[in-house]
């Protein structure tokens, strides 16, 4: 019970991952690999921040404008300097690697003795596992209240609008660099809170930590929307989002149960996402044949 306990609380915290890939890979239609550095990014911030004494508070937030500014860069390279986005973000991740570093002065660093989010004094009376939970759910729901509202500004609708036809978002006389830029702004901002968490979480940050996160925000967006079929509006898509986070934490918890090591788990995270992405296709195939031998 402990364990699946464990998996919801670490699905709550790595969905900010699937939040962030959402707005990039869904709604921008972009493959943005700044993730796998803006992730590190936000870990590295934050607990190079805590270590030193700040607040983890504000350590969270100062851990969120660092992944900002990484999405920054790699819109300023993509829109300005006319940089394909699958370079831009690898361009980025790269030098992220260097800058994280620096941050840290050494390749990880613990928070051992230090106090995190998940440690303060009013959750550490809460059983095993559910400080995570609790944090995990304050922070989604916050999260998911500024995604439904802002998309549904004018600022957000023409975010909306420049991911979906880039053409007709300029004859409306919508700057779609700047919509580009926001966008990968926000989403590596959300990224750079799951650093964060995760890190506070685990105790320590690397600089290693972010290799095939984007594995893992894209098996959150993929496996909610083979779970949810049906035409949602855009706060049940987060949710989905959510709900395919927790459940891709479960699958884990069960590859590990039934006797896979744990260095296994990036070779069965690639396939959990190839099955998942094959899925509607061969559900299609099945039903086109059942319609074909009805017929």
């Amino acid at each position: 019970m402990g364990i699946l306990i464990s998996a919801i609380g670490q699905g709550l915290i790595w969905s900010t991952l699937g939040f962030g890939l959402y707005l990039t890979f869904r709604i921008l239609d972009v493959a943005d690999m700044t993730v796998e550095g803006t992730f590190p990014l936000g870990a590295a911030t934050a607990v190079t921040l805590i270590s030193n004494g700040v607040s983890p508070i504000i350590a969270t937030l100062v851990a969120t404008l660092a992944g900002s500014l990484a999405g920054l860069v790699t819109g300023l390279l993509y829109t300005k300097g006319k940089i394909p986005i699958l370079l831009a973000g690898i361009l980025t991740m790269t030098a992220i690697y260097s800058v994280n570093l620096r941050i840290m002065g050494q390749a990880n660093r613990s928070l051992l003795g230090k106090t995190n989010l998940f440690s303060y004094d009013f959750l550490r009376s809460l059983p095993q596992n559910f400080p995570v939970i609790v944090v995990g759910i304050v922070i989604i729901i916050l999260i998911t209240i500024f995604l439904a509202q802002f998309l549904k500004t004018e600022l957000g609708q023409a975010f909306i609008v420049t991911g979906d036809n880039p053409k007709m978002a300029r004859s409306l006389g919508i700057n779609t660099d700047s919509m580009t830029i926001l966008g990968l702004m926000v989403a590596n901002g959300l990224i750079g809170l799951g650093g964060a968490l995760v890190a506070q979480n685990n105790g320590f940050a690397d600089v290693n930590m972010g290799v095939g996160t984007i594995v893992v925000a894209l098996a959150s967006i993929i496996i909610g929307e083979v779970i949810f079929t049906d035409t949602l509006t855009l706060p049940e898509r987060l949710i989905t989002i959510i709900i395919g986070s927790i459940f891709y934490r479960f699958v884990l918890v069960i590859v590990l149960y039934i006797g896979f090591n744990a260095d296994d788990l990036k070779l069965v995270s690639a396939i959990i996402l190839g099955l998942a992405l094959m899925l509607p296709r061969l559900r299609s195939k099945l039903r086109l044949n059942t319609f074909l031998k009805r017929g």
